[in-house]
């Protein structure tokens, strides 16, 4: 699938309060899932309601309106690259293995049915830090910089937040991020005012900005801003996008409590 994380991002970035409604109406499917089931059905007018499949909305005893479209989602499909043979074979067994990404269309909201009555409560996000900190292997350090500007810092698999930053939340997503995505493997990050505004740093903000939307706290607009005045000067890679994604899913999951039996989709 060509391009399609990218501009859902931008979406979530220009409008404001369409993430957290979408995790509380959604939150059993991927956060890129959420807004791009939000998005469709806005686009249609339709307030956002429980959707499901044409076979799972059967199983709870309702049936979709004639003529009714359904609403596609991201599909994950494994492919196998094929490796040419020395022959001159080019479907020879041996090749890697990637994940593409396809829309699906199979699902249909609640008001796109008829039949039984069906209430489904709106999910309150739950998070804790010190439990996301376990699962994801990274141990939050005191913070030792002298230097005020530095809001945090991700060293190898070790954060820091300072005390007085202004957005604690932010900071430790932004952080924990860096760690998720990889970027500390290469070098250590440092944030301060004064270092550049790398695609590194537009993708931690990005998982910060998509996390503090979702659990509803302060730095949502600061790290939109910070994310809104890098893409003036261009688009963002659909492979960063892609990342963005999967790092808040990764940490979102990680830091939630076991939750009861739901109903599958």
């Amino acid at each position: 699938m060509h391009d399609k994380f990218a501009p859902l991002l931008e979406q979530a970035l220009t409008e404001p309060g369409i993430v957290s409604a979408a995790y509380g109406r959604f939150h059993r499917f991927s956060i890129g899932n959420q807004i791009l089931a939000a998005t469709q059905l806005l686009e249609r007018d339709l307030p956002l309601s429980p959707i499901a499949s044409f076979n799972r909305w059967k199983d709870l005893g309702r049936s979709v309106c004639k003529g009714q479209k359904a609403i596609s989602l991201c599909m994950p499909i494994t492919v196998k690259r094929r490796n040419p043979d020395p022959d001159g074979d080019s479907s020879s067994d041996g090749g890697d293995l990637f994940t593409l990404f396809k829309l699906a269309p199979r699902w249909f909201s609640l008001e796109q049915t008829e039949g039984e009555d069906y209430v489904e409560p709106i999910e309150s996000p739950q998070w804790d830090a010190e439990a996301a900190l376990n699962a994801l292997d990274i141990t939050l350090e005191r913070f030792e910089f002298m230097d005020g500007n530095v809001q945090g810092y991700a060293v190898k698999r070790r954060i820091a937040v300072n005390p007085l930053a202004e957005y604690p939340h932010k900071t430790r997503f932004h952080e924990l991020a860096h760690v998720v995505l990889g970027h500390t493997e290469e070098a250590d990050c440092h944030d301060a005012a004064s270092i550049p505004r790398s695609i590194q740093e537009v993708e931690a903000e990005g998982v910060a900005f998509l996390l503090c939307s979702i659990l509803d706290l302060p730095g949502q607009d600061e790290a939109r801003g910070f994310i809104q005045s890098w893409l003036e000067d261009g688009q963002l890679p659909e492979k960063s996008a892609q990342r963005i994604f999967s790092a808040s899913q990764k940490i979102l999951d990680a830091g939630k409590p076991v939750s009861r039996s739901e109903v599958t989709q």
